[in-house]
């Protein structure tokens, strides 16, 4: 009584032939070919505007190029120099020891490295960065003396955590010499409204 359908349909399918209609691929690619958008050459007008804007680009690019290092004045003191650092050349440092602690090592060299491009030096606040500069400075040889302890004795917590606060003091630093750049500037414009 139950017949396999598979069975039925592949006989069926079998017996008879349903042949095409004649014409009937000419008919499909006549019907294609207008259905289909025809690609229409881009103007000349197109090119230009492209090779216009790269060439605005490339001069703006040239523009800060050259401008660039002659109009900023940036301080000697280098707080952060991970690819110079002795530890770099023999021995393991922070970022060495473990995934987790290299995450942390370049969280917190990337926040100082951003931190100090953001400051705004000018000649009213230059002693005060120069001596938060001399701080930092001092911070870095810290770092530099634990990472050489870290390399002669092995890792040890101590070591671990001294580096990471070292790390943490001198992104603290740089958020104070922010915060007390910000409160002498606004004390130089209540000064000037006053005198205005």
């Amino acid at each position: 009584m139950g017949q396999d359908l598979r069975k039925l349909f592949e006989t069926e399918r079998k017996s008879k032939k349903y042949p095409m209609r004649e014409g009937h691929e000419a008919r499909f690619l006549e019907r294609l070919e207008s259905e289909l958008p025809k690609k229409e050459p881009r103007p000349v007008f197109y090119w230009v505007r492209i090779a216009a804007g790269l060439a605005l680009l490339i001069s703006i690019g040239a523009y800060f190029l050259i401008k660039g290092p002659l109009a900023t004045k940036t301080p000697n003191t280098i707080v952060v120099d991970k690819a110079n650092s002795e530890t770099s050349k023999t021995g393991i440092s922070l970022g060495d020891l473990s995934p987790d602690l290299q995450k942390v090592e370049n969280f917190y060299v990337a926040s100082i490295n951003y931190e100090l491009s953001q400051l705004d030096v000018c000649e009213e606040n230059k002693e005060m960065v120069d001596g938060f500069m001399e701080q930092l400075g001092g911070l870095d040889e810290e770092y530099r003396e634990l990472n050489k302890e870290l390399n002669e004795f092995g890792p040890n917590d101590e070591t671990i955590s001294a580096l990471i606060q070292n790390l943490q003091l001198r992104l603290q630093l740089l958020q104070k010499l922010k915060q007390k750049l910000s409160q002498l500037k606004s004390s130089e414009n209540e000064q000037e409204i006053n005198i205005i």
